[in-house]
């Protein structure tokens, strides 16, 4: 019998749970199994979790609904060791997985032939990396996955953050574009080019599918059309009022209390009896497909944009100060503070996803406009420094003059000067 499940406090003699602890790599990860009491011959699930640090408790609810099921749920902390927002493995964390399912197989209330994997969001490209590894995994279960590259996925993610905080134009296109290409090109966003398309192909498991129509971090129309065509076996679903983790939602960014309905019961009754035919749902509409993040042309190298931005602090502080023509002033102030401003609002853009750039006017931040401003201002003094730089010619208004010839090329294609 199958039990419906809310959100909620589950009752207390609904499962048993038992510390285990497992090994990998010479790293010691800690986690939960959660289980109905009394049960045998219990099929098993092992929940991989997304990005960033996490704890076996972010699951609990999930795991202690699926043993309410009579599955058996294994929930672990998420390894530190080794593991940052610039440094992951997704061939490590996959055998964090595996090291995982030989602890749950190991069980005796266990079937050994009944383990599968769970994983949600960068987990959707760790579980199935790691089934492909092991025969000894039966079945794969993915809520969020992706069928694109980190790096396609991330943009896509950012673009509709800003658009929802109410931004368009040359910014959006800069923090979607041109600040993504840099910082996979830097080096500085691991596991950027991951292809999960081979992976899928090489599945021969049952995998069940499930996306939220209304996922605003994974393109799910395309990424439930790349699952259809790669995988040999599979069910594929989308919760309509749902967002990214499957819980409910009105627009794909609030949260509501609960998960979408028939998911966790979805889950059990799948795990119990894996169908032998695959079937999927429609795939939902997505406002705009996601895009390839191409590769940094020569110009536009990270340590080539690194030389531009030290020679344009240097040149503009060498202007400030007396003695130097009223152009001059302005373009060593406009300019030196365009560039600090956009550093300022580079980090903003990582660190919150837009959120901390303050008010929105003409759908752009008032933080950006006034960058913009300062651009057009700088421009202007450029000019004037080169019309006093042909009347006197003096080393400090040649610097100048380099660093506002520099400037501009510099501020058109981090969008400064663009509509």
């Amino acid at each position: 019998m199958i039990l419906a499940v809310t959100a909620g406090a589950p009752p207390a003699s609904a499962a048993d749970s038992s510390d285990v602890t497992f090994t990998n790599g010479g790293v010691t990860l800690h986690g939960t199994a959660v289980a109905p009491p009394g049960g045998t011959k219990l099929p098993g699930l092992v929940m991989v979790d997304g990005s960033g640090a996490h704890s076996r408790d972010d699951h609990r609810f999930e795991a202690e609904a699926f043993a309410r099921q009579g599955i058996a749920t294994l929930i672990y902390d998420k390894r530190t060791e080794g593991y940052s927002q610039f440094s992951r493995s997704y061939s490590t964390l996959a055998d964090d997985a595996l090291a995982a399912v030989e602890a749950l197989r190991k069980r005796p209330d266990v079937d050994p032939a009944r383990v599968g994997v769970w994983g949600l969001s960068e987990g959707g490209w760790v579980a199935p990396l790691a089934a492909s590894r092991s025969a000894h995994i039966a079945f794969v279960v993915t809520l969020g996955a992706n069928g694109v590259e980190p790096s396609r996925q991330q943009a896509w993610a950012i673009e509709n953050q800003l658009r929802q905080l109410g931004m368009d134009g040359s910014m959006v296109r800069m923090a979607s574009s041109t600040m993504m290409r840099q910082l996979v090109g830097g080096g500085v966003f691991p596991e950027a080019h991951y292809d999960p398309v081979p992976v899928l192909k090489s599945l021969r498991q049952p995998v069940l599918g499930l996306w939220g129509a209304k996922d605003v971090l994974t393109p799910p129309g395309e990424a439930i059309r790349i699952f259809q065509e790669s995988l040999t076996h599979y069910t594929l679903r989308v919760f309509p009022d749902a967002q990214h983790q499957l819980r409910r939602t009105t627009d794909g960014y609030d949260k509501l209390p609960g998960y979408a309905p028939g998911y966790l019961e979805l889950v059990g009754t799948w795990v119990h009896d894996l169908p032998a035919a695959s079937s999927a749902g429609a795939p939902p509409a997505q406002d705009r497909p996601s895009t390839t993040v191409t590769p940094l042309s020569w110009y536009e190298s990270t340590w080539l944009q690194l030389a531009v931005l030290v020679f344009l602090l240097a040149a503009f502080s060498f202007g400030l100060g007396r003695g130097a023509a009223r152009p001059a002033r302005w373009l060593a102030a406009t300019g030196l503070l365009t560039v600090l401003g956009f550093l300022g609002v580079d980090v903003l853009i990582q660190t919150t996803m837009g959120k901390g750039l303050g008010p929105v006017l003409a759908e752009r931040p008032l933080a950006w406009l006034a960058l913009q401003l300062l651009s057009l201002g700088a421009v202007a003094a450029a000019i004037g420094t080169a019309v006093a730089w042909w009347r006197h010619r003096t080393p400090r208004l040649g610097v100048l003059l380099a660093g506002g010839v520099v400037f501009v090329p510099w501020a058109i294609y981090w969008g400064l000067l663009a509509i």
